[in-house]
């Protein structure tokens, strides 16, 4: 208990919580009206009969064709930011005739030649149908009638490469630095900044924004950094490989046996933060506990818009020895994978299944295909989407628009036979339960509300539960039976500040999140 205790201390604090520890040495964790997911088991106490289980997102079909002359085969590496009433997508640009596997082609089909990467701009008001403006900033092929906004000059490094594009939330950032970017896939990374986000400049005085603890194919991906408006920080989460020393090292900081056990050569991540945009924190391996060592291409991490405090992350999970056919000029397949975090150092790795599988579409099992961009957007009411890069290698190569329930990651999840599930003790502000919900016709969700110590309080026990069914996203919880009129708007209004448990107990029902507002 002594050491659960000590590691709930350390990550609340890195989330800027309040952790109360009572004389029966039970935590009281303050989420205030925040929104909670459970994606982890950070509010669970106890689960009978229940599970938490991974949903996965639903195609809504294709959003865009990178069809272009200064797109391409190998477009790639898309990243994706809602910027008040529009939402805006950079990507690379790029063409290789190198990486196709000519046995996939449809009759007529063809690749065309190589031509520099390009860093590409797309737009959208609802974030499903997208246009590419004609910005007029870069020549390609002796026109500017493209959607260009960063080509390299001659001898410079490779920015365009993989070019991560956020809009920055620091109320200290100059207007002149108002979006902000990292750039290339190897050394340096470099920093940009932009007044606009489409006019872009490298950000003086700095070679690479992380120069030390870096290993093996250090930023050979897409690399992501965001204003973490929650912690008040910004971070940075980048591929690195060589999980330990080189086999090949010599001397004293060679340890044979910590190689193997540490799998070198693996891809995955690092994490490090910083106030200023400049000085960084050392760069630190990421923690995915104990799930098996995989490599793990990208990363693709993003706060989730609704719980900034909760980092989400759609690796592209990495099969580098298998090969669908004989023919193919690389081996290799990749699906998308989820993870979260808390702190975005120590990751839940718990769903260990594919979350965006390649499908049915023999071109989505090539290598390095079925990329998940960075970001998850609203785009309805009850809809969040996310963006995969499918029939990379191919002329054919497109977005597809992928789209879950608003919250609908993960659920506490209830079988015909039920279950129940009890929290840990909560401090909260607010007078309402919301939750976003789903049951059968014959399922049901039932809230007792508890002190501390796991006693039912007076007017919220489980008999005086409304029966909840249906399928919800934000539904208040009525407590009309137990209270007057005159209460029953406001039925926690007398609870707030105290600590309390919440016990579920649910019938062929998921329950997605909850907040008390």
């Amino acid at each position: 208990m002594f050491k659960r205790i000590l590691a709930l201390v350390g990550l609340s604090l890195s989330l800027g919580q309040t952790i109360v520890v009572g004389e029966h040495h039970e935590e009281t964790i303050d989420i205030g009206s925040r929104l909670e997911l459970f994606v982890d088991d950070f509010l669970v106490e106890e689960m009978l009969g229940l599970e938490l289980m991974l949903h996965s997102p639903q195609s809504a079909g294709k959003v865009l064709n990178f069809d272009k002359p200064w797109e391409g085969n190998t477009s790639f590496y898309v990243n994706i930011l809602k910027d008040d009433d529009r939402y805006r997508m950079y990507y690379r640009g790029s063409n290789s005739p190198d990486y196709v596997q000519t046995s996939l082609l449809e009759p007529g089909e063809k690749v065309g030649v190589h031509h520099p990467f390009t860093i590409s701009y797309a737009e959208s008001k609802d974030g499903i149908h997208w246009e590419r403006p004609d910005l007029g900033i870069y020549e390609f092929e002796g026109s500017k009638a493209n959607s260009i906004v960063w080509i390299d000059k001659p001898g410079d490094q490779e920015i365009t490469a993989g070019m991560h594009v956020f809009k920055d939330g620091n109320p200290k950032a100059p207007a002149s630095q108002r979006y902000k970017a990292v750039g290339g896939t190897s050394y340096p990374l470099v920093p940009l900044v932009s007044p606009d986000g489409l006019h872009w400049t490298e950000l003086q005085g700095q070679k690479s924004l992380i120069e030390e603890g870096l290993h093996g194919n250090a930023f050979d991906a897409l690399n992501v950094v965001f204003w973490d408006s929650f912690r008040e920080r910004y971070t940075i989460v980048f591929r690195d490989s060589g999980r330990g020393p080189h086999p090949k090292a010599k001397g004293p900081a060679y340890r044979p046996q910590e190689s193997r056990a540490q799998n070198y050569g693996n891809r995955s991540f690092k994490f490090a933060s910083s106030d200023d945009f400049v000085n960084w924190s050392s760069p630190q391996w990421v923690d995915f506990g104990d799930a098996p060592t995989e490599h793990l291409y990208t990363n693709g991490t993003t706060p989730y818009f609704r719980a900034p405090h909760i980092y989400m992350a759609f690796p592209k999970r990495f099969q580098p020895w298998r090969q669908r056919w004989k023919d193919t000029p690389f081996p290799g397949a990749s699906e998308a994978v989820f993870l979260t975090s808390r702190d975005g150092l120590h990751w839940d790795r718990r769903f260990m299944e594919g979350f965006v599988r390649p499908g049915r579409d023999k071109k989505n099992w090539t290598h390095r295909n079925n990329l998940v961009a960075v970001g998850v957007h609203p785009t309805a009411s009850d809809e969040i989407s996310l963006y995969v890069v499918r029939n990379y290698n191919f002329p054919s190569i497109h977005l597809e628009r992928m789209v879950l329930r608003t919250d609908g990651f993960v659920s506490v999840h209830a079988d015909y036979e039920g279950g129940e599930l009890v929290t840990r003790p909560l401090l909260f502000e607010g007078t309402n339960l919301v939750l976003n919900y789903s049951t059968s016709a014959a399922g049901s969700i039932r809230v007792e509300v508890q002190d501390s110590e796991g006693n039912p309080m007076p007017g919220f026990g489980l008999d005086e539960s409304p029966l909840i069914w249906g399928d919800q996203i934000d539904s208040v919880v009525r407590w009309e039976r137990a209270h007057s009129a005159a209460t029953s708007k406001e039925p926690l209004k007398r609870l707030a500040g105290r600590a309390i448990r919440l016990r579920f107990v649910m019938k062929d029902a998921d329950l997605y999140s909850l907040r008390f507002q």
